[in-house]
C-alpha cells in the first residue's frame, strides 16, 4: 500500500509539473492577430454621435455581444479626438475631449483590442479651399464632392505627407492595437452615388508618372489595348504599394504590436474583406467566396471579412435580413476567418435593432469555442483559379456559377487568384483538379506553372474563353484551337447521346443553351464530346425542328503527359448561375468524375444542396498548441442555407437525419458536435467514418478528435 501511495503521489507530481510547464496565455512577443480569434465589431460613426459617445456603454455593448475586438473613427475626414494639426479636420460635434482616449482604456482594460478607423479618400472644404491642388482632378477639370467633402489625390502632398502626420498623432496620442484604412488607393469612381469620374489629371499625379514612366503622358482613358494605360495600371499599383509600405513601416517603428488592416495583400498584418448585399442575384457564399479566396491566395496573413449592415450606401440604416447575417458569420468561421461585422454608429438608438439576437448568438458560441476555430488545413483537392478578389461582370457570374455547382454537390475547393498562381505554385501541387473559370489572360509565368502541374499529374478543366490570349497553350493543354472564340448560343443544344460518361444525363436527348458558345477545332488526339446543335427553324410547333449538328463540340479531353485536361468553351458557369437548370451543373459534375472520379466519393451525404458543407483538419488555436507541428482531428462544418429563397432569407428548416461517409486517414477517438453533450455514434472501416447528424439548425460543428 505504502509502494502504491508512493507511485500514485509520484505520478500526480509528474502530472502537475507537465500542467504547470503548459502555457496558458500567449507569447508576449506574438503578435495578437495571428490568433485568428477575432470577434469584430466595426461603429462607422456619423458625425453627430460623436456628442453622445460614452466610453462606459460602448466596452459594456462589446462584452454584452462577446466582441474581443473595436473599429472605430478617429481620423481622416474627420477628427474624432482633439487634434492639434490646422489641416486634420476636428469634428464639430465632438463634447468630450477624453472620449477616444476613455474607449481605449476602458476597452483594454476589459481585454478588448482597438483598431482605429482612417479614411484619406476626402477632406473638408474648408481644407480643399486652402490647398485645391491636394484634391482630385478629373478629365473634364470637375472636382468630386460628397455634400462638404471633396475627393483627394492619392499622389499629391495630404495622402503622400500630410497623412503620415495625422497618423503619427494619433499614434502617439493612443495606447492602439491597430489601424484599419477604408478606402485607400485611386479614388477615381464615387462609389456613394455610383459614378465613375475618370483618371485623376492632378498636377502631382501626372509629374509622378512621368518620372515612373520616363516622360509618357498621363492617359485620359481607360483603354486596356494602349500600352500607355498599362503602363499606367504598372503606376497605380507601384504608387499604391510603396505608400503602404511606408505607412506599415512607420507603425512598427512606433510600435511592432500595432496591426495595419486594409483590403489589399502587401505590407498589411490583417486583410479585410467584405461580404456586402447591393446585387441581384443574390449571392449566399459571400463570406465563403471571400474568406476562401483570400485565405488559401493569402496563406500568411489573417484574414477579416466583415458582414456589412447596411444594405446600400444609399440604404445605410436598413440592416441585411437576421438570416443573411447569420449565414455569412458562420461562413467566416467554417473558412477559418474570425467574426467581423461593421455598422452604422454605435449599438444605442440603433435604427435596425434585428441582428443583435444572431450577433449574439453567433459571437457567443464563437467564444465558447473558440479554439476549434482558426487553425486550420485544408483537406480539398480541387483548386479553383478567381479572376481577382473582387470579380465583378461576366468573369464573376461564371466563376459564381462553378462554386454554385461544387457547393451543391458538396464537392470541397480552395479559391486562388489568378494573379498569385505563380506565387502559389507549390502550394498548387497537392490539388488533383484546378478549375478555370472564364479567365483569358495569365502571365506567361503563371501559364508555366499550369502546364508543369499538369504535367506532375494535375487535372485542368476550364471554361468559356480561359486563355484565350495563350492560343498556343490552349493548344498545348487542351488541344484546342478557336474559330470563333464567341457566339451566341441562344436556340443551340448541347447532345449528350451515345456518351457515356455523361451519367446524370439520362433521358435528356437535348441540352437547352444560351449565352456563349464558342466554336472551337480540336486536335485528331483531342476526344470531343457534347456536339453542338443548330438552331433550326423557329416557330410554331408545327415547323420547329432541324436542329443538326454544327461540327462543333462543347467539350474537348485532352491527353497531356500522364493526364487528361478538359475545355468546355462555353458559359457553363454563368448560365447556372442565372438560370439554375441542373443539366448544366451535371454536365460539369460528369466531367469531373471522368478526370478525377476519387474527388465525388470523398464526401457522401444526404444532406440537401442547400446544406453547405466544409470539412477541414483543425488544430486546437491555444497557447499549448502554438508550436505543435500535427493536426488534432477533423471538423466538419455545416451551414443551413435552406432559408434562402434566391431573393429573400428566411429562417433555415430544421432537418434531420443527415447520413455522412467521409474518407478519413484515422480513426476517431471520437466524434461530438459543439455545443451538444451527447457523443456522436460512429463506425470506421477502410479509411472511411460513417455517422449519422440528427438534427440540423442553421448551423452545426461536428469535431472528430484523433
Amino acid at each position: 500500500m505504502i509502494r502504491y501511495i508512493t507511485s500514485l503521489l509520484a505520478t500526480l507530481g509528474i502530472v502537475s509539473s507537465l500542467m504547470a510547464q503548459t502555457p496558458k496565455n500567449w507569447p508576449a512577443d506574438y503578435p495578437w492577430w495571428k490568433i485568428n480569434n477575432l470577434r469584430t465589431i466595426q461603429f462607422n460613426l456619423p458625425a453627430t454621435e460623436a456628442a453622445t459617445l460614452r466610453a462606459d456603454s460602448v466596452v459594456a455593448d462589446l462584452k454584452r455581444y462577446s466582441a474581443n475586438t473595436l473599429i472605430i473613427n478617429i481620423g481622416g475626414i474627420m477628427a474624432f479626438y482633439p487634434t492639434k494639426l490646422d489641416f486634420h479636420y476636428r469634428n464639430p460635434y465632438l463634447r468630450s475631449e477624453t472620449v477616444m482616449k476613455d474607449i481605449i482604456t476602458q476597452c483594454h482594460a476589459a481585454g478588448i483590442k482597438v483598431m482605429v478607423r482612417f479614411d484619406f479618400s476626402r477632406v473638408h472644404e474648408s481644407i480643399f479651399k486652402a490647398h485645391p491642388d491636394w484634391c482630385y482632378l478629373s478629365p473634364k477639370g470637375e472636382r468630386v464632392y460628397n455634400t462638404d467633402m471633396v475627393v483627394v489625390s492619392i499622389n499629391a502632398p495630404y495622402v503622400q505627407q500630410k497623412a503620415f502626420e495625422i497618423i503619427t498623432e494619433v499614434l502617439d496620442t493612443f495606447p492602439i492595437d491597430g489601424i484599419f484604412l477604408n478606402m485607400p488607393g485611386y479614388q477615381v469612381n464615387n462609389p456613394y452615388e455610383g459614378v465613375y469620374h475618370g483618371i485623376d489629371q492632378n498636377e502631382h499625379d501626372k509629374k509622378r508618372f512621368a518620372s515612373f514612366s520616363k516622360g509618357l503622358t498621363l492617359p485620359t482613358k481607360e483603354d486596356k489595348s494602349d500600352p500607355v494605360f498599362q503602363k499606367y495600371l504598372d503606376f497605380k499599383k507601384y504608387t499604391v504599394e510603396d505608400w503602404t509600405k511606408r505607412l506599415h513601416e512607420l507603425i512598427k517603428s512606433k510600435n511592432e504590436k500595432v496591426a495595419l488592416c486594409t483590403y489589399m495583400d502587401e505590407y498589411v498584418d490583417i486583410i479585410r474583406h467584405e461580404s456586402q448585399t447591393n446585387s441581384l442575384p443574390y449571392w449566399p457564399y459571400t463570406a465563403s467566396d471571400n474568406v476562401n479566396n483570400a485565405i488559401h491566395t493569402f496563406p500568411n496573413h489573417t484574414i477579416s471579412n466583415a458582414s456589412i449592415q447596411q444594405v446600400s450606401f444609399q440604404s445605410r440604416y436598413n440592416a441585411v435580413e437576421p438570416d443573411e447575417v447569420r449565414i455569412r458569420l458562420y461562413e467566416n468561421i467554417a473558412n477559418g476567418s474570425g467574426l467581423d461585422l461593421s455598422m452604422m454608429g454605435d449599438m444605442q438608438n440603433y435604427e435596425d435593432e434585428r441582428n443583435y439576437k444572431v450577433i449574439k448568438e453567433v459571437y457567443g458560441f464563437h467564444q465558447t469555442h473558440e479554439k476549434y476555430f482558426g487553425r486550420y488545413t485544408s483537406t480539398s483537392k480541387i483548386a479553383l483559379i478567381a479572376p481577382g478578389s473582387w470579380p465583378s461582370v461576366l468573369p464573376m457570374q461564371e466563376y459564381r456559377g462553378i462554386q454554385l455547382m461544387l457547393k451543391e454537390a458538396h464537392l470541397q475547393y480552395d479559391i486562388i487568384e489568378d494573379a498569385q498562381i505563380q506565387k502559389r505554385a507549390i502550394d498548387l501541387q497537392k490539388y488533383a483538379l484546378i478549375v478555370i473559370p472564364d479567365i483569358t489572360f495569365l502571365p506567361s509565368a503563371s501559364v508555366d506553372v499550369l502546364k508543369q502541374l499538369s504535367r506532375n499529374g494535375a487535372h485542368l478543366l476550364a471554361t468559356n474563353r480561359s486563355l484565350s490570349d495563350h492560343p498556343e497553350a490552349l493548344r498545348e493543354l487542351f488541344g484546342a484551337k478557336s474559330t470563333q472564340m464567341e457566339a451566341e448560343g441562344s436556340g443551340h443544344y448541347l447532345t449528350p447521346v451515345h456518351q457515356p460518361m455523361f451519367k446524370r444525363l439520362a433521358g435528356q436527348k437535348m441540352i437547352l443553351w444560351k449565352f456563349n458558345l464558342g466554336q472551337y477545332d480540336w486536335t485528331d488526339d483531342t476526344q470531343r464530346q457534347l456536339p453542338i446543335l443548330a438552331k433550326g427553324r423557329p416557330g410554331p410547333p408545327e415547323i420547329i425542328g432541324g436542329h443538326d449538328s454544327t461540327g462543333y463540340y462543347a467539350l474537348g479531353i485532352h491527353s497531356y503527359h500522364n493526364t487528361a485536361n478538359a475545355l468546355l468553351p462555353i458559359n457553363l458557369g454563368r448560365l447556372y448561375y442565372l438560370h439554375g437548370y441542373q443539366e448544366h451543373k451535371h454536365i460539369l459534375l460528369d466531367v469531373i468524375d471522368h478526370l478525377a472520379p476519387h474527388l465525388s466519393t470523398a464526401i457522401q451525404t444526404n444532406a440537401p444542396a442547400r446544406v453547405e458543407v466544409i470539412l477541414q483538419e483543425f488544430t486546437e488555436n491555444t497557447p499549448a498548441a502554438l508550436t505543435k507541428k500535427t493536426t488534432d482531428g477533423l471538423i466538419l462544418h455545416l451551414v443551413n442555407l435552406t432559408g434562402f429563397s434566391g431573393n429573400t432569407y428566411f429562417a433555415p428548416l430544421l432537418i434531420r437525419n443527415l447520413d455522412f461517409k467521409i474518407n478519413t486517414p484515422f480513426k476517431p477517438s471520437r466524434i461530438r458536435q459543439l455545443g451538444k453533450k451527447s457523443i456522436i455514434p460512429f463506425s470506421y472501416s477502410n479509411g472511411i467514418v460513417k455517422f449519422k447528424v440528427n438534427d440540423l439548425e442553421a448551423y452545426a460543428g461536428i469535431v472528430m478528435d484523433k
